[in-house]
């Protein structure tokens, strides 16, 4: 009797050990303000990618892939909680994103991406721009993640020379000189360098996520990539600089896909690639205010701080050798389903205590099936501008252009788009189809009801000292 219950104990832990040794590795390289058409496997014509087109071929190229929000820091707290941001106080119409000045940060009952994979003993590592609270009670330690290096927000802020930086916003000299900005280097907790030296900023957490993967290349791990770049101010390295011969923004973007190469390279070395999902996106549409530093949405219309395609439809390519079946997926995903589908992949348990607004998309990346994923609600600055389904998408409210101090625009009346037919959202069809009109306005109205749940903002409080 005692062998049978010993061997079926071993046989349990026997199991749960090999599906623990075969949960894949999950990377997230997250760029800042990178546009739709800003790489090559997306139809840029000029910037030299080949490493994310490796990636778009060897995976799959998502061509309708949404963020949360079309600024920083709530499409951050819906990549990393699978929430839309109004739910956890993480958008604002005051204050669009956590500033030097703000006392708060994502609250700390939300449940990240990393404190899901924790309780399937993943380590865990967040490297760059994390703008989700600055202050040490806010920072990637105390939401899941082991290890943390980067610049805690924007990489414009902390500047005394704001209204110098708006006029000179075409000056490639003012772009390149660090003594304007004050933003810290924190690891961990502590701030290590002040100012950070930008111009090797991609150039150091690249070589941060290769050291991660270096050391934890014998358990399962999830390595949060955020990307300062191609935010304004732009910088790049020395060995970059000038490299395309084409234009300041085309150098960072083209040291951003050398730093992709160098991940997959350490992934190669390591035989981790076979188990590991790599996923390369962006956290908003480009910033067109600042023209030749602002990158292209490509056919999208507008571009960040806009609910337009261009605001919050990003490039997004997901690569794992073996585990993701190759081919494009021309049909809706977003960044808040990331949490359900890494836990689906890791055989983590999901929260049932609180509403997620993602989709687990494990048998699209593995078989090429249907996404789940049939809608999705366009929200910024806290408020409700639009809703598409596969075909059809209505505004109530715009943002043609990101502008502080610029407020919404209720439309008169609800414009619709066939975003089939009509990518550049150009031509308004609402007169000739009252019915969907009708039927999609009641949609939102029961969205508007469902988010009931939303706890008060937490963007708008302004009480610290710089």
């Amino acid at each position: 009797m005692k062998n049978t219950t010993f061997a079926i104990i071993f046989l349990i832990f026997f199991s749960l050990s090999a599906q623990q040794d075969n949960s894949p590795n999950f990377i997230i390289v997250f760029c800042d303000d990178l546009g739709y058409g800003d790489i090559g496997s997306f139809g840029h014509p000029i910037i030299r990618t080949p490493n994310i087109d490796r990636m778009a071929v060897e995976g799959q190229k998502w061509t309708q892939f949404y963020v949360a929000d079309p600024v920083c820091t709530p499409s951050r707290a819906g990549l990393l909680t699978g929430r839309y941001p109004i739910r956890n106080g993480m958008t604002s119409s005051k204050r669009h994103v956590f500033f030097p000045d703000s006392p708060n940060g994502l609250p700390l009952e939300e449940v990240t991406i990393a404190e899901i994979l924790k309780t399937r003993a993943y380590a865990t590592a967040a490297i760059g721009k994390w703008h989700l609270g600055h202050l040490p009670k806010f920072l990637p330690k105390e939401q899941g993640f082991d290890y943390y290096y980067g610049i805690p927000y924007s990489n414009d802020m902390d500047s005394n020379q704001w209204e110098e930086y708006l006029k000179k916003s075409q000056n490639p000299d003012y772009y390149s000189n660090t003594k304007f900005y004050n933003v810290p280097l924190i690891e961990n907790t502590e701030v290590i360098e002040r100012p950070a030296d930008q111009t090797t900023i991609t150039k150091r957490y690249t070589q941060k996520a290769v050291q991660f993967i270096e050391q934890n290349k014998s358990k399962p791990f999830f390595l949060y990539l955020a990307h300062s770049m191609p935010h304004i101010p732009l910088f790049a390295s020395e060995e970059f600089r000038g490299r395309s011969k084409a234009s300041l923004y085309v150098d960072v973007i083209e040291e951003i896909d050398w730093s992709v190469g160098e991940v997959l390279k350490a992934l190669e070395k390591n035989q981790l690639d076979k188990n590991t999902i790599v996923i390369f996106t962006s956290d908003n549409g480009p910033w067109l205010r600042f023209k030749t530093h602002g990158g292209s949405a490509g056919p999208l219309r507008a571009g960040k701080g806009t609910t337009f395609e261009g605001g919050q439809r990003v490039p997004t390519v997901f690569w794992g050798p073996g585990i993701v079946t190759p081919g494009v997926i021309d049909e809706l995903g977003a960044t808040l389903d990331l949490l359900p589908t890494f836990a689906a992949f890791s055989g983590a348990d999901l929260p049932t205590d609180r509403k997620l607004d993602g989709y687990n998309l494990f048998k699209v990346l593995t078989k090429k099936t249907d996404s789940p994923r049939k809608d999705f609600f366009y929200w910024a600055f806290a408020e409700l501008h639009g809703y598409r389904n596969d075909q059809y998408k209505i505004h109530i409210k715009q943002r043609e252009i990101l502008e502080y101090g610029k407020p919404t625009i209720v439309l008169d009346s609800p414009e619709l788009y066939d975003l089939k037919a009509d990518i550049s959202e150009k031509y308004d069809v609402s007169q000739t189809l009252p019915e969907t009109v009708a039927k999609m306005l009641n949609i939102m109205d029961q969205h508007l009801n469902d988010v009931s749940d939303a706890i008060p903002d937490q963007l708008a409080a302004q009480t610290l000292k710089n």
